[in-house]
């Protein structure tokens, strides 16, 4: 079983977080043969390092900064495509999409470069059974249709987490238990400094990016899924998956556009993968492993400046794409109608509405990318980076 995870890591600050997470492995047992790393960086950046971290670690893996992107375009004859990928933003998981597309990877697992493992707690085993369930597990849902993936504790904590529509709070939660028997991805969730947006972390009374209050494991309880036609927040600090999400899991091109909307790349992906799942019958698994979230100080203003022209969007986007979809019987095909539904509809009354049209457009071009992808498999030469 070599090699069949491919772990997509976005970094320009702090590459060594891996080295806790190898030694987690090692800790708990789980293969490292397993693994192999794709660090998504930038030109500025140290790549000779990164790789040298992992070839001290003994793990797999190649270093992609922004020139050597632009080559494996090239060699998977798939340049035209290479737009999809924003230039310094955290939605360039979606080259890491990509490569595992190519590879024929089984599973993917996100990882941020501010988070740690727990060390009781096996990372990539959990992941792994997470996805292997079968059984029965807590499903939750809201007269709201929304899920608050931090509702265990919400009584003492107050948090909802970033990408939360405002317009869904003070929902009325209930809990049920349901079988599920087709896991598709795992979202872990984090103690230390909670995920939520820069209006909430002003309210908190943070001006350092962070939050004031804090989680620890005593905050989070049994694992749970979102009930059928719930949405909730999906963070990919901390997230595995399986291969077959690929084409309705596309992050969305965030910063690198003429509305200046960011922060919202995995929170949206989150909600095409949650409708999909819906459609096809699968489940997202919340909880277990939690990571430690290590945000560092940055302005709380910062943050707000890049969130605040995709908030009223934020509001809107999953009534639009839960109004298609019904019919389809795959994940292209669910995210083809989603792309179709953002690519022609009329958002004029909401600020920045024509972002919409833009992600849409955005969203059939990756479906594409990926045709293409496969078009080329026979032909396609052994992908190149730093290493």
């Amino acid at each position: 079983m070599s090699e069949d995870i491919c772990v997509v890591v976005p970094t320009i600050r702090n590459h060594e977080c891996m080295r806790q997470y190898f030694e987690n492995a090692h800790t708990h047992g789980f293969d490292l043969d397993r693994l192999f790393v794709v660090l998504v960086t930038e030109d500025f950046c140290d790549t000779d390092a990164m790789a040298e971290m992992l070839s001290d670690a003994g793990v797999s893996g190649v270093v992609f900064d922004g020139e050597a992107r632009a080559e494996w375009f090239d060699q998977q004859g798939i340049a035209e495509y290479d737009h999809l990928i924003p230039e310094a933003s955290h939605a360039q998981t979606s080259f890491g999409l990509l490569y595992l597309w190519a590879n024929d990877f089984e599973y993917g697992v996100f990882i941020d470069d501010d988070t740690l493992p727990h060390e009781d707690v096996d990372f990539f085993g959990t992941h792994m059974a997470n996805l292997a369930f079968e059984g029965e597990i807590e499903t939750v849902s809201s007269d709201e249709d929304w899920v608050n993936v931090l509702y265990q504790n919400e009584d003492d904590h107050g948090l909802y987490p970033r990408g939360y529509p405002y317009a869904a709070m003070d929902e009325t939660v209930e809990t049920a238990t349901t079988y599920v028997d087709d896991v598709v991805a795992s979202q872990g969730l984090w103690t230390n400094v909670p995920d939520l947006d820069a209006v909430r972390i002003l309210m908190d009374g943070d001006l350092q990016g962070q939050a004031q209050t804090r989680t620890d494991e005593t905050d989070f309880g049994e694992d749970f899924v979102a009930a059928e036609g719930n949405y909730l927040t999906v963070c990919s600090m901390n997230l595995a998956f399986r291969r077959e999400v690929v084409p309705a899991f596309y992050q969305l091109p965030m910063d690198d556009n003429e509305w200046d909307v960011g922060r919202f790349d995995d929170i949206w992906s989150g909600l095409f993968l949650k409708r999909a799942c819906d459609v096809l019958g699968k489940q997202i698994y919340n909880g277990d492993p939690l990571c430690e979230h290590n945000k560092a100080p940055r302005s709380t203003f910062s943050d707000l400046t890049n969130e605040v022209h995709g908030l009223e969007l934020n509001e809107h986007v999953y009534e639009e794409i839960d109004a298609v979809g019904d019919d389809a019987d795959s994940y292209a095909d669910v995210f083809e109608a989603m792309g179709e539904r953002l690519t022609e509809g009329d958002f004029s009354d909401w600020e920045n509405g024509a972002f919409l049209n833009y992600c849409g457009e955005f969203m059939l071009d990756w479906l594409d990318c990926l045709d293409e992808l496969a078009a080329n498999e026979t032909d396609r030469v052994p992908a190149t980076a730093d290493d």
